[in-house]
């Protein structure tokens, strides 16, 4: 039975000074539970932007996405209805609790206690899958380009081919998905259609565009193992780059990238317009969740 209700939340989690990591836990006196932050998605909302939206409303919380931890489905209590809820890793960036009509109190607690707190088993399944690795890996968004249109319609040169209308809608519609992973600086391969893909972003950062030539179709396949090195270079110590690229280059540099770290890539069409959210823990690829275009984890939101 496919879900027909879609929602979406995060395991929300801190760092006290003294280095300890703690998870927030919210009590809804609605439900007379203790639970992770969640709520359903709003008409044409990504699970991405439900996420980062339901933290902040329940919590008062500003968060920055990590990496995907997992779905749980459920039948919905005295309806026929079946609910699916994504969860992502997020860290609290700002912002600070007020109790409202969803959320009347926020604990923090311990990895050793938190499981202990929850009302759910489903949730500490989702605890579960987020201590499997370290809390505070490093990000980084690879962006396949948006629509172009044909190639075979375009008299020009392949490289100068521009994104189509539908391009430009995909291009500004990544714009606040990207940012709710901390997107900060940006690169891409110099097809025309790559900038373009990355340009809204740019426009709402202020920020510049870095031409990466080797991570181009023709640069890749000119230039391999340059270009690998290149995307090596990349991995942030501090921040989250973009890095926009091309079809017949993604996919050949993740399944390098994720049989030298030693992980296995979930199944992806990797279509236009789509991201992977890779994760990093000490400089090794640790994690890889692909985004369909619609921005899920492989769910259109109804």
């Amino acid at each position: 039975m496919t879900a027909n209700i879609h929602a979406a939340g995060a395991v929300l989690w801190r760092r006290r000074p003294g280095g300890t990591l703690e998870i927030a836990v919210v009590h809804r006196p609605k439900y007379q539970d203790w639970s992770l932050p969640k709520g359903k998605l709003d008409p044409g909302e990504t699970p991405v932007l439900a996420a980062v939206r339901e933290v902040r409303e329940e919590t008062g919380l500003d968060c920055r996405l990590g990496r995907y931890l997992g779905k749980v489905t459920y039948p919905v209590p005295g309806h026929r209805k079946l609910k699916r809820v994504d969860y992502w890793s997020a860290e609290t960036v700002g912002g600070e609790f007020t109790a409202n009509a969803e959320v009347d109190v926020l604990q923090w607690y311990p990895l050793d206690r938190v499981m202990d707190q929850l009302s759910y088993p489903m949730d500490r399944q989702v605890v579960r899958s987020f201590t499997r690795l370290p809390a505070d890996t490093r990000t980084l968004l690879l962006v396949r380009h948006a629509k172009a249109g044909r190639r075979d319609r375009f008299s020009g040169p392949d490289p100068l081919r521009p994104l189509d209308r539908n391009g430009q809608a995909q291009a500004r519609a990544l714009v606040p998905n990207l940012l709710a992973f901390g997107a900060s600086r940006i690169h891409s391969a110099d097809p025309v259609r790559c900038v373009q893909t990355v340009t809204p972003l740019a426009e709402k950062l202020d920020s510049e565009i870095i031409l990466e030539p080797t991570l181009s179709e023709i640069g890749y396949a000119a230039a391999q193992d340059a270009a690998r090195q290149r995307m090596v270079e990349l991995v942030p110590d501090t921040g989250v780059p973009v890095v926009c690229s091309q079809g017949k280059v993604i996919p050949d540099l993740l399944q390098w990238w994720a049989t030298r770290d030693g992980i296995t890539l979930p199944s992806a069409r990797n279509r236009k317009g789509s991201v992977w959210v890779l994760s990093f823990a000490d400089r090794r690829l640790v994690a890889a969740d692909h985004l369909d275009r619609s921005l899920s984890a492989d769910v259109v939101p109804s």
